[in-house]
């Protein structure tokens, strides 16, 4: 997600720059405390639902449940956060699922209601990240917001590692514990993002609202009606329709192909963390050392060179070359990622940038778990290095074509400049009689970045 501003030649922005915003500071810390303890928390719930009923099913049921949200209404849910101060949002979602949380953590809850409480807490998790999604835009103006996302989804995928490890570790002691310490994390964020997060109007105001279903089919409409928005979300699906594949098929993958050299255990986890640990490379060093305009340029080359780095696995690899592969295609999603999400908030007119959001992170969610059970159906009947090797041909046709049909420079520049004029016209609507569109010092108005920056920052 990127500013209004178009790609600038120069060098790109410093993690000093980034850190440097008061509000990105308290955002990421936030942010990073809620994602290791939703998996400290994962790790915890599935091993105490196991210790309770002595059932794979159901621990496997009590992990999926966090996804179900996103499933049966991401996009709907994402969409309240446009109707409420993006900080309140935050907020409430986090004392929400604090809350419950803690009903989770008493000793004895039943096993249904166990499920029942969790299905509810991550009904927070759209709002929330939604919220979220829209307010760094208006928090780091530029290339500093794509340096900001970069950081964001490495930490990310590290939290991931770093949540799983030490959830199992303390819920193998004590599962309360653990899910004390998501409940303490979440009431920590809560704090951080009321007292280090500035409060704005929302995002949408009465006069613009309708039904929520009409604001939600709104969202889908701008998406994938709009050319660019439209290409970026092919580009962004098809990127995840084929990274995934080595961290879903991983356990299958090492128990049958370890073979003396390694042990299957081993191999396994080798596998599942290739893939996060070559994003994190991939965000931070292609944030932090690709020039923006360049970066734009490998748009193309990478949307290719992520499917083309498993099309190896043909050969019938070792597990630890198979990690190399996952490293490899991990990187080049990394660096495709941000840069995507920057044009397409670029292309995206204010008041939509939450329910976007939604629109993609559903989106990513299905492709994902789609790519996983299509592969795995595969799987059962085929040898696995030649599912992943020839799904992953398939994928360097698709991106092909995605590439070929990506929109030219002047189509892009057309579509920001539409939006950019949209956000304009949407902010003089609203403004107070006689303020000329600008909102005061005390209440920023939504495209507020502060002193000297331009007025329509983007997510």
């Amino acid at each position: 997600m990127v500013s209004d501003e178009r790609p600038s030649p120069e060098g790109p922005a410093t993690f000093r720059e980034v850190f440097a915003q008061r509000e990105y500071r308290a955002v990421f810390a936030a942010s990073t405390l809620t994602w290791v303890g939703d998996y400290v928390a994962r790790a915890a719930v599935t091993l105490l639902v196991y210790r309770e009923t002595e059932s794979v099913a159901l621990s496997a049921a009590a992990f999926a449940v966090s996804y179900l949200p996103w499933l049966v209404g991401g996009p709907l849910l994402a969409t309240i956060a446009e109707r409420h101060s993006y900080r309140q949002v935050m907020m409430v979602c986090d004392l929400i699922r604090m809350s419950l949380m803690l009903l989770v953590a008493i000793p004895g809850m039943p096993v249904p209601l166990i499920l029942v409480l969790l299905f509810a807490t991550t009904l927070a998790n759209p709002p929330s990240q939604a919220a979220r999604s829209a307010l760094l835009p208006l928090i780091l103006p530029g290339d500093r917001l794509v340096v900001g996302l970069s950081v964001n989804a490495s930490v990310g995928q590290a939290a991931q590692v770093v949540g799983y490890l030490l959830g199992a570790a303390i819920a193998t002691v004590n599962p309360t514990a653990a899910l004390l310490m998501n409940a303490v994390a979440f009431a920590l964020s809560a704090v951080i993002v009321r007292l280090g997060v500035h409060d704005r109007p929302p995002a949408m105001t009465n006069a613009h609202r309708s039904h929520l279903l009409r604001e939600t089919a709104a969202g889908f409409q701008i998406v994938f009606r709009t050319p660019v928005l439209r290409a970026i979300a092919v580009l962004v699906f098809s990127a995840m329709l084929f990274s995934i594949v080595p961290e879903g098929l991983a356990a299958a993958w090492a128990n049958e192909h370890a073979g003396q050299s390694m042990d299957p255990g081993l191999a396994q986890a080798v596998i599942m963390a290739a893939t996060p640990a070559g994003f994190i490379l991939g965000g931070l060093i292609i944030g932090r050392t690709v020039a923006p305009a360049r970066r734009l340029r490998l748009l193309r080359p990478l949307a290719v060179g992520a499917p083309l780095a498993l099309v190896p696995a043909l050969l019938d690899p070792p597990p630890v070359v198979v990690a190399l592969l996952a490293a490899i295609c991990g990187f080049a999603v990394a660096g495709l990622i941000p840069t995507a999400n920057g044009l397409f908030v670029q292309a995206l007119p204010d008041g939509f940038r939450a329910r976007a959001f939604g629109v993609m992170a559903t989106g990513m969610q299905v492709i994902q778990g789609a790519a996983v059970l299509v592969t795995g159906l595969l799987a059962e009947r085929f040898p696995i290095p030649l599912v992943v090797g020839v799904w992953s041909v398939a994928g360097v046709l698709l991106m092909s074509i995605v590439a070929l049909r990506w929109p030219d420079q002047q189509t892009v520049a057309a579509s920001v400049d539409a939006a950019r004029a949209a956000s304009v016209a949407s902010a003089e609507a609203t403004a107070p009689a006689g303020s000329s569109g600008d909102t005061s010092a005390e209440d920023p108005g939504p495209g507020h970045v502060g002193p000297g920056r331009p007025r329509h920052a983007v997510t």
